[in-house]
């Protein structure tokens, strides 16, 4: 009896994996490999919706920004159609681990935590966190910080892993998202925000009562897409891509595309990074 029911077990499993059209690995994480993904003829690319100008919902209802261009082009590529999924920072590796998704696009900076969990491709971008604050009340440096006040982060991002290692004594103010994060510094909630510096940049160029008062903020990071972690066939994929189109020169096409109105041209070789190579 119980052999019977260890393989009526065995056979739902199965089945359950084939109806998911995925592969698994040993702790039965379910998956999709590059096969699989031309099968279906859809990739599922998780992206932010409220991250002007790298992912973002326009007033069409319609995906924008310099991620969206990317993978606009990864999905021409494998000859299959992109499907956005939402997803806020502290989700991005949930999403990959559950196959809610088969790869992130959501300014997704690699650090040696992360990579324990996901799989990172190769890079297409330069980062640092930076420090924006109201130009009446500059912050532009953490020596001199006012321990009653506090700092605006987005949960699951490299500001509050910055700051929950390197100066606890930091009072911090979480959010899950972008929106609630600026309408917070915007009605006063805090003394600053810290985030990627080409996002708090973003936000002062857009916002005259506020400035960037530290640019550079530890330590410079990029950023990458990821995968399931053992997803090979896939990652694999995504760095053959990422090498051919460095030889076209397509992320600063991307960047004249998406992010020259809000950076200028100043910073285009210093942001992006073509080819998978750091240079």
């Amino acid at each position: 009896m119980k052999n019977f029911m260890a393989l009526t077990m065995a056979l739902l499993l199965t089945m359950s994996l084939a109806g998911c059209g995925g592969s698994s690995d040993d702790n039965g994480t379910v998956y999709r490999t590059l096969d699989e993904i031309k099968a279906d003829g859809t990739i599922n690319i998780g992206v932010f919706s409220d991250k002007n100008p790298f992912g973002y919902v326009d007033e069409n209802g319609e995906y924008q920004g310099y991620d969206i261009y990317f993978a606009e082009r990864i999905g021409e590529d494998l000859g299959v159609e992109v499907n956005y999924v939402s997803t806020e920072a502290a989700n991005r590796i949930e999403y990959l681990q559950t196959g809610k998704v088969d790869v992130i696009l959501a300014n997704f900076t690699v650090t040696p935590e992360r990579a324990e969990e996901v799989d990172f491709a190769l890079p297409y971008m330069n980062v640092a966190l930076g420090v924006v604050s109201p130009k009446t009340a500059v912050i532009d440096s953490m020596d001199t910080w006012n321990p009653e006040d506090e700092m605006i982060v987005i949960s699951g991002t490299t500001a509050e892993t910055y700051f929950i290692a390197n100066a606890p004594e930091v009072k911090l103010q979480k959010y899950d998202s972008y929106a609630t994060a600026k309408n917070a510094l915007e009605n006063g909630n805090a003394a600053a925000w810290t985030s990627d510096n080409t996002e708090v940049i973003a936000f002062a160029n857009q916002n005259d009562a506020f400035t960037v008062g530290i640019p550079n903020l530890g330590s410079q990071d990029t950023i990458a897409p990821a995968v399931y972690k053992g997803n090979t066939t896939l990652l694999e994929w995504l760095n053959d891509e990422i090498v051919a189109l460095g030889e076209e020169q397509f992320f600063h096409a991307a960047y004249e595309a998406t992010l020259v109105d809000t950076y200028g041209m100043e910073f285009i070789d210093s942001l992006v990074v073509e080819g998978g190579v750091i240079e």
